[in-house]
């Protein structure tokens, strides 16, 4: 897991760099055809970095986690998400990341194979699970241009 956490931490480095680059003003300018904002992309990742948080560790103090699924657009028009100040979002998505790495390190091996059901979902792994965040993560830097 400390591969997983260390490509974590470098691409949190890189996109954060890429992020404060961009003005207010484009961070409300809708970047996905549904319409969401470069600051409603990266709430969704704050509420991404969250909820797996919880997942996590919740899944390495049991025997098995059933989870809620989550209600993504719920939950950015409830946060008001773009009336958020930039940096703030930025600040707070990139050291949440961080942790998030520190806490992956720390992920007992005897517990990555903790079965996690997620809403109606499948169950899969602990070790899935955190693998798919970075996926998941990455995938919504792309669409809002910051990493490669």
């Amino acid at each position: 897991m400390k591969e997983l956490s260390d490509e974590l931490v470098r691409v949190v480095k890189s996109a954060e760099t890429s992020l404060l680059q961009v003005s207010e003003a484009e961070t409300n300018e809708p970047v996905l055809s549904g319409g969401w904002s470069r600051k409603q992309v990266l709430g969704h990742l704050i509420d991404s970095a969250s909820n797996n948080h919880q997942r996590f560790v919740r899944a390495a103090l049991q025997t098995s986690l059933e989870f809620p699924c989550y209600e993504q657009d719920g939950f950015v028009r409830v946060q008001a998400v773009e009336e958020a100040n930039w940096t703030l979002l930025v600040s707070l998505w990139a050291d949440y990341n961080r942790y998030l790495a520190h806490v992956i390190t720390h992920l007992p091996t005897s517990k990555l194979q903790t079965l996690c059901r997620i809403g109606s979902n499948e169950p899969v792994t602990l070790k899935f699970l955190a693998e798919d965040y970075l996926k998941h993560l990455l995938h919504h830097l792309r669409q809002i241009g910051a990493t490669s």
